[in-house]
């Protein structure tokens, strides 16, 4: 039985350790209010250094949502990684709806690297952002990232 949605939750980490960083556990938080028990969830981040845990365990650690699949992607280690992991995922489940689940300073240009990552017919793909609004350097870093959004989306589309 497959299910109808898969609620992919973006991992946030500063590499400083094995805690789950405020940004992330927001967004958990957030796909835990959304998730619905039919819900496949993605949890998708990768371990910044080594000897640290990867963000999608901190995050499973951390999960109390509901849902009859969770699915962990610890290899992801940029926006691009996690909408080619949300893509596979969204394949392998069969899916007719991805929430993609991010801070509101990031979504947009997660959502495009998802939809340019899914094959045709593409499942629809929603956006849900957390309230925090991000720093000025997150907004800064989010502005200079989406220089390379043609090119990533170009690579997510060639990769199908």
């Amino acid at each position: 039985m497959s299910a109808t949605r898969l609620v992919a939750v973006l991992g946030y980490s500063t590499g400083s350790g094995d805690e789950l960083h405020p940004v992330c556990a927001a967004r958990l938080a957030r796909a835990a209010e959304e998730a619905a028990p039919e819900d496949a969830v993605l949890l998708s981040g990768w371990a910044r250094r080594r000897r640290t845990v990867a963000e999608a365990e901190l995050m499973a650690r951390a999960w109390n949502g509901r849902t009859r699949r969770l699915l962990l992607d610890q290899g992801a280690r940029s926006t691009y990684g996690n909408a080619r992991a949300i893509a596979r995922a969204a394949s392998e489940v069969g899916v007719s709806e991805i929430v993609v689940v991010t801070s509101g300073w990031h979504g947009r240009r997660a959502a495009r690297l998802v939809r340019a990552a899914l094959p045709e017919p593409a499942p629809r793909v929603s956006l849900v952002a957390t309230d925090e609004r991000g720093s000025l350097a997150h907004r800064a870093r989010e502005l200079a990232c989406w220089t390379l959004v043609p090119i990533q989306a170009t690579l997510a589309a060639r990769r199908r």
